[in-house]
């Protein structure tokens, strides 16, 4: 099997990153082809990035609270390029509610704080594989 290939990105104007290192480090770790963007990007330099970079996945890291548009924003954009096939993740402060919202709009599974990389992991392992199966 092909190794996973993840984009992490931190968009808007949110200046820490530490999590989204600790995570990109934990994806690497496990075998995963992991792109990281750096800080402040927008959501279409993030659609851009991951079809150029023909990623399985990205992941979002949001501690600013714009989650309620930038998760959709991305997702729009991955759409216009036919790119529908990208899972889109993340993490942050996303209260529930806004979660479940998220999820009901496409999103995939998101995740909080102190959540173990180990669980993040599981999880784009589990959906990755099942597309693969669905793929052939």
């Amino acid at each position: 099997m092909r190794p996973i290939r993840v984009l992490v990105a931190k968009p808007g104007l949110d200046g820490h990153d530490r999590g989204a290192k600790v995570v990109a480090a934990a994806l690497r770790d496990a075998g995963m082809e992991v792109v990281y963007t750096g800080l402040h990007q927008t959501p279409e330099m993030i659609a851009s990035a991951a079809v150029q970079e023909d990623v399985d996945v990205v992941g979002l890291s949001i501690l600013s609270g714009a989650h309620m548009t930038l998760f959709p924003r991305v997702a729009e954009l991955l759409r216009e390029q036919g790119r529908e096939d990208v899972l889109i993740t993340g993490g942050g402060i996303i209260p529930k509610e806004d979660m479940e919202e998220l999820q009901s709009l496409g999103v995939g599974r998101l995740f909080g704080p102190g959540t173990p990389t180990s669980d993040l992991i599981a999880y784009i392992r589990g959906w990755f594989a099942e597309r693969e199966r669905q793929d052939a």
